[in-house]
């Protein structure tokens, strides 16, 4: 059991990485905040009197209150069952804008 060839979680065949399925209390938290906080600097930047084509599309984004929570947790995914995964299973959620879903869905 131990030394060099030690069972290891690869080894096992055990998940590797643990991914909760549902987002919990806290994550959620944690996403209402940070968009929030996007939601603030999207405003000081308009109020300062900055132009550019990003901006513009920022503030047509919907705001954190506007969203709805399946807009808020869930993202659009063709693969998945019912067209929707969890945000917590996107690459880099914290670092991309992800308000906007297609029509429809």
């Amino acid at each position: 059991m131990f030394g060099a060839f030690r069972a290891t979680m690869v080894a096992c065949g055990g998940l590797l990485w643990k991914n909760p399925s549902n987002m919990s209390r806290t994550r959620k938290a944690n996403v209402r905040k940070r968009l929030r906080a996007v939601d603030t600097v999207i405003e000081a930047l308009s109020k300062s009197g900055v132009k550019c084509k990003a901006l513009d599309y920022a503030r047509s984004l919907p705001k954190e209150s506007e969203m709805t929570p399946r807009d808020k947790y869930t993202v659009f995914s063709r693969k998945h069952k019912g067209y929707r995964k969890s945000l917590h299973k996107v690459p880099k959620f914290t670092k991309v804008t992800i308000r906007t879903t297609p029509p429809g869905f």
